[in-house]
């Protein structure tokens, strides 16, 4: 199995993984003197800041590939006078060769936010720190049965995004609006740092949203709440202080028996359902996905993008690639799981190609318990960034004479 796939293969680091992850590297590092803390007033603490030739700044143009093969060019800028902030915590991305990474931002921490935050910066100042995370190093171990590297404790990256998150407060938010987002291990990092130190505190006045996606976020069944204490589910547009959750899986591959997302286990699983909203549809329903793709590649570089976007059309030489009417998607609970289930609208007069990837693949077989989680945020990126625009303002409205 090439390097590319296996980090492909563990980079889906679901709720269920990391819990036993973390649960085997602490037992392990009982005793590891904690690191010192992290300096965030320097700006190469964060892969992301305001102003910065960084991570950010990247060229997020975009081929517009219409259902009759037409392509036009989309430009994107960023929006350095918006009035709310995004801060962003990214998945497991780190090769680093320790149970927790370094503080230097390598190619897929660069790649992850190129991917998944940068094009929220035209509605947002865009935060984002680096934090010494669980890497994929670790994970491998775990999957594959291994012993761990030694190393510190793994709670460090969550003790480090509070620092961050702090640094940001005290120094930067001067009472502004703010979305949080993450995806994977970031979404878990979040889901801590809302219930620890900002559900039902004088803060919380200050969320727009949590956009806590690929990850396992525990609801009552069929409800908008609980994990949190005050911080529901989003369930229109407009509506703020909400947080939105889904894991995303093909319609026609939904998740199997041994599922790493979708499902809640142990404590309170009789109860309680992995919640999903589905961006295009805050109400509920189906929808026409709103997708930014990567031209050429999955999230971590894979080599299974398709060949050609358009049946012998021109080659794409844009970073992004948008495909409207081809993907839709839809809340779908099913065998016990709970998830969003995207269809690719196959129509034999759209030229366009069929073929979007994302699967996690090993030797060839596609890891089904993964489903699409490499490409969770590409998938919904135009309906997010366009959910932000609006309860962004909301928030701004309801905060004008304040």
């Amino acid at each position: 199995m090439s390097r590319k796939m296996i980090a492909a293969l563990t980079a889906a680091t679901g709720a269920l993984a990391l819990a036993v992850a973390a649960g085997q590297a602490q037992a392990q590092s009982q005793g590891a003197a904690a690191p010192a803390a992290n300096d965030y007033s320097k700006t190469e603490s964060w892969l992301c800041w305001p102003g910065q030739d960084d991570a950010c700044a990247i060229d997020n143009t975009t081929t517009v590939v219409a259902a009759d093969g037409t392509m036009t060019t989309e430009t994107w800028q960023a929006n350095p006078d918006a009035a709310i902030d995004c801060f962003y915590v990214y998945p497991t991305v780190s090769n680093d060769p320790g149970v927790i990474s370094d503080m230097v931002a390598n190619d897929e921490e660069r790649r992850v936010v190129a991917q998944q935050l940068a094009r929220f910066g035209s509605q947002c100042r865009v935060y984002a720190p680096l934090y010494r995370q669980f890497t994929l190093t670790a994970l491998r171990a775990v999957v594959m049965g291994a012993a761990l590297p030694s190393g510190p404790r793994p709670n460090t990256g969550y003790q480090d995004v509070v620092d961050a998150w702090n640094h940001y407060l005290e120094h930067e938010n001067k009472g502004r609006g703010v979305v949080l987002i993450g995806h994977s291990q970031g979404s878990g990092v979040l889901t801590q740092l809302i219930a620890n130190e900002i559900d039902g505190k004088p803060v919380q006045e200050r969320l727009i949203s949590a956009l806590l996606i690929g990850t396992n976020l525990p609801v009552k069944r069929g409800e908008a709440t609980g994990t949190f204490k005050s911080v529901p589910l989003c369930q229109a547009p407009g509506q703020i202080g909400c947080a939105v959750s889904y894991v995303s899986f093909r319609a026609d591959q939904p998740p199997p028996a041994n599922s790493r997302f979708g499902v809640i286990t142990g404590a309170g699983a009789e109860t309680m359902e992995a919640a999903c909203v589905n961006p295009a549809a805050l109400a509920g329903g189906k929808a026409d996905l709103h997708a930014y793709l990567a031209s050429s590649g999955t999230l971590l570089g894979s080599s299974d993008a398709p060949a050609a976007w358009v049946k012998d059309g021109p080659e794409v030489t844009t970073p992004f690639v948008s495909v409207p009417g081809l993907l839709s998607a839809e809340c779908v609970r099913k065998d016990g799981f709970h998830y969003l289930a995207v269809t690719t609208n196959a129509d034999p007069a759209d030229p366009r190609t069929d073929t979007i990837a994302g699967d996690v693949a090993q030797n060839g077989v596609v890891a089904r318990d993964w489903g699409l989680h490499l490409i969770d945020v590409n998938l919904a990126m135009g309906d997010l960034v366009k959910m932000v625009e609006t309860q962004g303002a909301a928030y701004l409205a309801k905060h004008a004479h304040h």
